[in-house]
C-alpha cells in the first residue's frame, strides 16, 4: 500500500528561480494589530509561493469522501472485511521500497 502526497504532485517549488536581490521589494502587505499604520511587511517570492501552495492544498480533496463514508458504514454494520493477502502484499512492497531507497 503506497500513500502518495497529492499536493507534491500538484504543485512544485521552484526555489532556483528566486532572486535574492528582489526579496526585499517583491510584495508588501500592510501590518495590522497594534502596529503603526505606516509600517509594512515584505514577503519574499518564496513566501508568496508557499502561500499559494497552501491555498491550493486547502482547496484540494486529499481523499475520496464517498469511499470513506462507505467504509465507515460497512464497519458500523459489521460487513467490512479485510483482505489479508492484499494487506500483506502492500506491507511487503512498502518494506522492499524502504530497503531499496537511497539513504
Amino acid at each position: 500500500m503506497k500513500i502518495d502526497d497529492a499536493l507534491k504532485k500538484a504543485v512544485t517549488l521552484n526555489t532556483d528561480k528566486v532572486d535574492s536581490n528582489k526579496t526585499r521589494t517583491e510584495s508588501r502587505a500592510p501590518v495590522t494589530g497594534g502596529q503603526k499604520s505606516g509600517e509594512s511587511v515584505t514577503l519574499s517570492p518564496l513566501a508568496s509561493q508557499l502561500q499559494s501552495i497552501a491555498a491550493a492544498g486547502a482547496n484540494e480533496n486529499v481523499y475520496n469522501a464517498d469511499k470513506v463514508n462507505a467504509i465507515k458504514s460497512a464497519i458500523s454494520s459489521g460487513q467490512f472485511r479485510v483482505d489479508s493477502e492484499k494487506v500483506a502484499d502492500g506491507l511487503i512492497n512498502t518494506v522492499k521500497d524502504l530497503l531499496s531507497a537511497p539513504r
